[in-house]
């Protein structure tokens, strides 16, 4: 039976053409996130939550992949 590993939140926006950016750079630099889609709340399309929606990894790879997302996010807002 595989093990599932706890995955943790590195990044909260509200942008999702950003959050897709930031998941294929994070999945090109080795990380695992989850593959959410960012098109809205379930049922809701193009409702997004108040604080935005999260991009997550492991918990092993999370110090790392948040180190990269700020360094990314920093990048793509300036």
């Amino acid at each position: 039976m595989p093990v599932m590993a706890n995955f943790e939140t590195v990044l909260t926006h509200r942008d999702p053409s950003l959050l897709r950016v930031i998941v294929v750079a994070l999945k090109a630099h080795g990380f695992h996130p989850l593959e959410d889609e960012f098109s809205g709340l379930p049922g809701l399309p193009g409702v997004s939550a108040p604080r935005g929606m999260g991009v997550q990894v492991p918990e092993a790879e999370a110090e790392d992949a948040r180190a990269l997302v700020d360094v990314l996010l920093a990048e793509m807002t300036r």
